[in-house]
C-alpha cells in the first residue's frame, strides 16, 4: 500500500515535500467522515464528501487508516444498499489486496453487501472482483474465508457472472471449503456451489473440480442449509445423463442417503431429496434401486403432505419410479392408488398472497397444482401398463370416474395426460364394457376437436381401443350424431385430417365397427356420405415411386403408415359392399 501512496505523491524524490500534505488530508478525510457517522440522515455518503473522503483514508499508508475505512464502508453498505459506480468500488477492491486480515475481512464484507443488487453484481466482476477474492478464499483467516465466499455465492446469483466465476478457478477452493470445520464458510461455500448448478457447462465444471465427493459427503451434515444446498445441487447435477452415470459408478450410497433424508430432514430438505432421486430415476437402474432402497414409504408419506411442494416433489419421483415395468405392483401393493387418484382433484383458485396464517401452508398456485396432477394421472397411465390385474386395481380406485368428471374442465395438459391414461385402460377387454357403460365416449367425443393436437388424438385412439373386439356396440349407436357430432363427426374429422396418425386411428376404427358386424352401426356408417367418401379417398392414395423433386429422401416409416392407411380403406369398403 506504501508504494500506491508513494506514487500518487510522485515518487521517493519528493516524499518529506509532500508527507506532511499528505497527512493533513488524512485528517481533513477523518473530520469530514466523523461528521457524517453523526449526522447520515443529512448527507448522502455515495454522492458527496463522505465517500471521497473514505478512499482518502483506503490510499493512505496507515494500515489502521485502512482499517477504518474498511470498516466504514462494511458499515455504510450493511445500511443502504443501492447501485454504485467504479468511483464506490475501486477503493473496495483496493482495500481487498491488504494484507492486513481486519482490512481484508471488512472489505470483503462490504463487497459481499454491495453484491445483493444486481446492477453491483455485474460490475465487480467487471472490475476484476473475483480474482482478489478467489485469493481472499484461500486465506488462513476464517473470518476472511467467510466473507470472501460469502460475497462468491451472491455474485453467483446473477446469469452473467455464473460462466466467468466457473472459469475464473473460484471452483476448486469453494469445494475445498465446504469441508471447512466452521460451519459459516461451509455454509456460504455450499451455497455458492448450489449457485453454480444452473447451465450445463457450469455443473460440469464443478464435476470436475472434484465437487460431487464432497457434496455427498455433507448430505450427513447436522446444519440444515448446508443439507438443503447439497441436496439441491445433486439434484441439479443429476439431470444431465453423463453425471447420473458418474454418480451411479462412484456414489454407491447416494440413493439411499436420499431416502434417508425424505423421512428425517427439515421439510426443504425432504422436497429436494424427493427431487433429486426423481431426476436419478431417469435412468432404470436407479428407478429399480430407489423401491429396493425403502424409498416407497416416505414417498407416500410426502405424497399425502398439505405442503403442496412436497406433494410435487414426491409425485414427480414416483412417476419417474413408475415407468419400470418391475416397480408398477410393488407402487400398487404400497397403497399408492387412492392417494394419487385424489390428487386429480379439480385446480382451485391460486393463492392471494402467497404465505400461509398461522399453522396453515400456503395453497398451491394453480400452475403447480396442475403439475400435480400430470404427474399424479400420468403414474396411474405407467401403472395401468403391463397387466389386466394392475388395471383393474387402477379402476377400482375411482380413477375413471374422476377423470369423467374433471377432463372436460381442466387445462390441455391434464386432459392429455387423462385421455392417454384411459386409452391405456381401454386396451384391457375385461374393462371395455364398464368404460362403456359410464358414458365415456360422451368425454371423449368432444375433445376429439380440442385445439390441442395430443387431447385430440389420445382421445381418438381411446375411442379406437373401446371399438375392438367388444360384443355390443350400442354405445356407439347411440353416441353416432351427438354428442359435439358424435363419432360420425369424429370419424370424419380424422379421416380428412391429412395427419397419418389421426387417419389410421380413424379408419382402424371404421374397420372394429364394420368386423364387429353390428347391423344399426354398419348402416350408419353406409348411409354417412362423407364417411365413405373419405375413406374411398384414402383407398385410392398412391405411394410415391420416385424421390421427391426437391432432392428430399422419402420418409420410410410415413411410406408404411400410408401403405397400411390404404390397406385398411380398401378393406373397410370391400366389407361394406
Amino acid at each position: 500500500m506504501g508504494g500506491c501512496c508513494s506514487s500518487c505523491c510522485g515518487g521517493h524524490s519528493q516524499d518529506r515535500l509532500y508527507a506532511p500534505l499528505l497527512a493533513e488530508s488524512e485528517r481533513e478525510a477523518v473530520s469530514v467522515l466523523l461528521r457524517y457517522l453523526e449526522n447520515r440522515g443529512e448527507e448522502d455518503f455515495f454522492s458527496s464528501g463522505p465517500l471521497r473522503a473514505l478512499t482518502t483514508l483506503v490510499y493512505s499508508s496507515n494500515v489502521d487508516l485502512q482499517r477504518s475505512a474498511a470498516l466504514a464502508f462494511a458499515d455504510i453498505t450493511e445500511k443502504d444498499v443501492r447501485p454504485v459506480n467504479e468511483e464506490t468500488l475501486s477503493p473496495i477492491l483496493l482495500l481487498l489486496q491488504s494484507s492486513d486480515f481486519e482490512v481484508q475481512r471488512a472489505a470483503s464484507a462490504a463487497l459481499g453487501n454491495l453484491a445483493v443488487n444486481n446492477d453491483n453484481k455485474v460490475l465487480i466482476v467487471e472490475m476484476g472482483g473475483l480474482e482478489p477474492l478467489i485469493k481472499q478464499m484461500q486465506s488462513a483467516n476464517v473470518e476472511v474465508q467467510c466473507n470472501a465466499v460469502g460475497c462468491i455465492t451472491n455474485l453467483a446469483t446473477h446469469e452473467d457472472n455464473k460462466v466467468k466465476i466457473a472459469r475464473s478457478g473460484a471452483l476448486v477452493p469453494l469445494t475445498k471449503l465446504a469441508k471447512s470445520k466452521d460451519k459459516r464458510v461451509q455454509r456460504n461455500a455450499t451455497g455458492a456451489l448450489l449457485n453454480m448448478t444452473h447451465s450445463d457447462e457450469n455443473r460440469q465444471e464443478l464435476v470436475s473440480a472434484g465437487a460431487i465427493p464432497v457434496l455427498v459427503s455433507l448430505l450427513q451434515s447436522p446444519d440444515a442449509d448446508v443439507q438443503y444446498y447439497c441436496t439441491t445441487a445433486l439434484s441439479n447435477i443429476a439431470v444431465d445423463a453423463a453425471n447420473r452415470h458418474i454418480l451411479a459408478e462412484t456414489e454407491p450410497k447416494l440413493v439411499s442417503c436420499l431416502v434417508s433424508l425424505m423421512d428425517s430432514g427439515p421439510e426443504k430438505v425432504q422436497c429436494q431429496a424427493a427431487l433429486a432421486l426423481r431426476n436419478l430415476a431417469s435412468d432404470d437402474k436407479c428407478q429399480l434401486e430407489i423401491v429396493q432402497a425403502g424409498g416407497l414409504p416416505p414417498l407416500l408419506r410426502i405424497l399425502q403432505s398439505n405442503v403442496p411442494q412436497l406433494v410435487l416433489s414426491s409425485v414427480a419421483c414416483i412417476r419417474n419410479i413408475s415407468i419400470h415395468p418391475d416397480n408398477e405392483a410393488p407402487i400398487i401393493d404400497a397403497n399408492f392408488l387412492q392417494p394419487l387418484v385424489a390428487l386429480l382433484k379439480k385446480s382451485g383458485p391460486p393463492s392471494t398472497n402467497g404465505t400461509a396464517n398461522g399453522n396453515s401452508p400456503a395453497p398451491a398456485s394453480n400452475a403447480t397444482e396442475e403439475e400435480i396432477q400430470c404427474h399424479a394421472i400420468s403414474t396411474l397411465r405407467n401403472l395401468a401398463a403391463s397387466s389386466e390385474r394392475n388395471k383393474k386395481a387402477i379402476l377400482d380406485a375411482g380413477t375413471v370416474d374422476k377423470c369423467i368428471s374433471l377432463v372436460l374442465n381442466v387445462s390441455s395438459n391434464v386432459q392429455s395426460e387423462m385421455t392417454a391414461c384411459i386409452a391405456v385402460l381401454a386396451l384391457s377387454d375385461e374393462l371395455k364394457q364398464y368404460l362403456l357403460s359410464v358414458k365415456i365416449i360422451d368425454c371423449l367425443i368432444p375433445l376429439t376437436s380440442s385445439p390441442n393436437t395430443e387431447v385430440q388424438g389420445n382421445s381418438g385412439a381411446a375411442l379406437g381401443n373401446l371399438s375392438s373386439k367388444i360384443g355390443d356396440y350400442a354405445a356407439f349407436v347411440t353416441a353416432w350424431s351427438s354428442p359435439a357430432g358424435g363419432i360420425s363427426g369424429y370419424l370424419i374429422r380424422f379421416l380428412t385430417s391429412n395427419d397419418l396418425i389421426f387417419e389410421h386411428i380413424a379408419v382402424w376404427t371404421l374397420l372394429q365397427f364394420v368386423e364387429g358386424g353390428e347391423k344399426d352401426l354398419v348402416e350408419l356408417v353406409k348411409k354417412n356420405t362423407a364417411i365413405i367418401e373419405a375413406t374411398q379417398t384414402l383407398a385410392a392414395r398412391e405411394l410415391p415411386a420416385d424421390p421427391p423433386a426437391n432432392g428430399d429422401l422419402i420418409d420410410l416409416e410415413d411410406t408404411e403408415a400410408e401403405s397400411e392407411i390404404i390397406a385398411l380403406a380398401g378393406r373397410v369398403l370391400k366389407m361394406l359392399e
